[in-house]
């Protein structure tokens, strides 16, 4: 089962001053967009430098490092170095990893502190296709019945009834779906944090190899 407590959290890690300190990608994540409040901008090396934006991740942060921090304006204090390379790191997330459809939502995961949602609480139920609410409180909506398949003429004294449509949720394929959502997840943050473990240009943090449990839908074995 997923650890809870990283869901909706706040990012508490701060750069280190005398040294670098340990977090793991996640947690760096959740402090650059929370605590810093970085924006991704796809096309920072277009506006900034004239490079062609789509380039490589190692490119974009290579190109930060020469130009500085950009100023985000908006009448607040300039973000942290640190976090301006994790949101060009992100902005730069590979096509093979999800691209920026899904770095916009792993910046938006990390402002709510919230890991996606792998399934655990989608159940198999049967639910009415319309709910309707009077006096008496809500109730399933329901039609007469003339169709193929209606009740015996002798249970009802006639061939027609009262039948409410439903559909069935929660089924294998939203479980499947969840769950392939949730690894293209932990592969984008495998991604950046294999990027800033070979690079080690953060200047006030170091990140570590801890990561979200892979398949938290399985037992440990």
């Amino acid at each position: 089962m997923m650890n809870m407590a990283h869901e909706f959290s706040v990012a508490r890690v701060r750069p280190g001053r005398a040294g670098k300190t340990p977090v793991s990608i996640w947690d760096l994540l959740t402090w650059a967009f929370q605590v810093e409040k970085v924006q991704l901008d796809f096309d920072e090396m277009g506006s900034t430098a004239g490079e062609r934006p789509g380039v490589s991740m190692e490119y974009i942060l290579m190109k930060r490092g020469d130009l500085g921090c950009s100023v985000d304006g908006g009448g607040r204090s300039e973000p942290h170095p640190d976090a301006d390379l994790v949101a060009s790191a992100l902005a730069a997330l590979p096509e093979g990893c999800g691209g920026r459809r899904t770095a916009v939502w792993l910046a938006d995961l990390a402002r709510r502190g919230s890991w996606p949602d792998w399934g655990q609480g989608i159940r198999p139920r049967c639910e009415p296709v319309e709910w309707r609410n009077c006096k008496h409180g809500r109730y399933a909506v329901r039609e007469v019945w003339r169709g193929p398949g209606r009740w015996p003429a002798p249970l009802l004294g006639k061939g027609d009834g009262y039948a409410c449509r439903v559909v069935f949720e929660g089924g294998a394929r939203e479980v499947a779906a969840a769950r392939r959502a949730w690894l293209g997840w932990w592969s984008a943050l495998l991604e950046l944090q294999t990027t800033f473990r070979i690079r080690c240009d953060l200047t006030g943090f170091e990140v570590t190899a801890d990561m979200p449990p892979m398949k938290p839908w399985q037992k440990p074995g």
